[in-house]
């Protein structure tokens, strides 16, 4: 699922209602394919992935209710919503093809807000889909190297039972990839309890995990509540050196602590932890037990700051505009050319947590449904990485040095076409065009005249782009 313009699928035999239909698309920023038969639907079909289909329910060689058991019956991957157009008051139609797996219908004559609404609906069900179809969350997709690099390792430890320290700078996704292992693991019907030890006092830790009589909670404790499923200690550096020795003894004789007068009962649980600094380092440093260390750090990953990331940023970014504007109505917004080579160029100290706190505050601020670079304000200045060690990853495929993978992302300039981003060329440059015009307009408050003077095109040019692109009556 990239960045590029949404494509739709039209069957319908009439070309007035094809027009009408392509034209309110085209004004949503959505590309219309038309189709006047079964058949040729199907082709088309075949050629091509649409976003969505909506087609008519009287066609020439057949009915519509067919190509939606077609497109129901479609491997998963290739999955897209589909809609209905019913003749009037047909309702019984309606129902039938809801049954089918049609996600909704609009009926004759074409009430356009009400095909509006279908349209909006219709994109997010797709991108839904998309997002669902994946085996790993969606902050972990892409088609980078350190991404690719992640998920193999991922995959052949979650096989394993074997104790694992993740390190990773601050919102790189540690605690995302400990819960991803977990749950393609054989315990992932089991609990997944997480501790923020860096964010509790001290003094609170021992009894939050090995628990004690006077909680109100169970007197078991965290580490009971995780039995039979996975601990995992976000920041286990900030663990203090008692619980750090009950901790111990525990994976050690695989039992509960005795508590409370009872005896100790079997322990069962997979041991995750991660951290920030470089617990080699820390413990070396006194800072951390040694034996503990070894417990722990049986298998490590490093999770990939997000600057080695730089072909997954369309995707992480469509995906997170999504997420934060999810209960808001209409198509979710879209960040512009400029904007995703503006942040593919950034360095990102905060890494995946800071590209949503900086999309938080573009879509605040941006005056459209666009978001381009002026609105993100990435005004720091790019911080040296605290530990070189982060930029590299254990590669347990073997398939090729992990440093090679890396540490040399591909440079990319102001304007450069990715694959990672659009599906064809056309796209890309359909895209540069309609943000240049919207740009021009914006900056002559929609005076078609002066736009045309500042983007050194005649009028008639300008007017030719806006009926392409759809922008025409914005």
């Amino acid at each position: 699922m990239t960045d590029r313009q949404p494509i739709a699928l039209v069957v319908d035999d009439e070309p007035d209602i094809c027009d009408l239909i392509s034209m309110t698309l085209r004004r949503m920023n959505v590309r219309a394919d038309v189709a006047m038969s079964i058949a040729e639907a199907r082709r088309r079909l075949s050629e091509k992935q649409y976003d969505f289909c909506l087609t008519d329910m009287r066609l020439p060689d057949g009915d519509g209710l067919e190509l939606v058991e077609t497109i129901r019956d479609r491997p998963k991957d290739q999955s897209i919503p589909v809609a209905v157009i019913t003749a009037h008051g047909n309702m019984d139609t309606a129902i039938s093809a809801l049954k089918l797996g049609a996600f909704d219908f609009v009926s004759k004559p074409v009430n356009l807000e009400r095909l509006r609404a279908l349209v909006q609906l219709a994109l997010r069900l797709g991108e839904d889909r998309f997002f669902q179809q994946q085996e790993f969350p969606p902050l972990l997709q892409g088609q980078s190297l350190a991404i690719q690099a992640l998920r193999t390792a991922i995959e052949k430890v979650a096989r394993s039972d074997a104790p694992v320290h993740i390190r990773g700078e601050s919102g790189a996704g540690k605690e995302l990839t400990a819960r991803c292992i977990h749950e393609l693991g054989p315990r992932s019907e089991k609990p997944f309890v997480t501790v923020h030890c860096s964010s509790i006092p001290p003094q609170q830790l021992e009894p939050l995990l090995f628990g004690g009589s006077n909680d109100d909670q169970d007197k078991g404790g965290l580490l009971h509540a995780a039995n039979g499923g996975t601990l995992y200690l976000d920041e286990v550096t900030a663990l203090p050196q008692e619980v750090q020795i009950k901790l111990l003894e525990t994976i050690e004789s695989k039992r509960f602590p005795p508590s409370g007068g009872e005896s100790s009962r079997p322990v069962n649980i997979r041991v995750m932890s991660s951290t920030q600094k470089n617990l080699a380092n820390e413990t070396r440093n006194g800072l951390f037990r040694s034996d503990l260390y070894f417990r722990i750090n049986v298998i490590e990953l490093t999770v990939p700051p997000l600057r080695t990331r730089i072909d997954d940023i369309p995707l992480l970014t469509r995906y997170l505009l999504r997420r934060i504007t999810q209960s808001t109505q209409g198509i979710p917004p879209r960040a512009s050319a400029d904007a995703i080579s503006a942040l593919r160029g950034y360095h990102f100290p905060g890494n995946l947590r800071e590209l949503e706190n900086i999309l938080e505050r573009a879509l605040a601020l941006c005056e459209s449904s666009t978001i381009r670079a002026e609105d993100l304000d990435l005004t720091a200045p790019p911080p040296a990485p605290a530990d070189e060690d982060l930029e590299k990853v254990i590669d347990l495929s073997h398939a090729a040095p992990a440093e090679e993978l890396w540490d040399s992302p591909r440079e990319a300039y102001a304007g450069q076409f990715a694959v990672a981003g659009f599906d064809t060329l056309d796209d890309f440059l359909q895209t540069i065009e309609r943000d240049a015009i919207e740009s021009a307009l914006q900056q002559t408050h929609w005076n078609k005249t002066a736009a045309a003077e500042k983007l050194g095109i005649s009028f008639r040019s300008l007017r030719y782009r806006l009926k392409k692109l759809g922008l025409e009556n914005e």
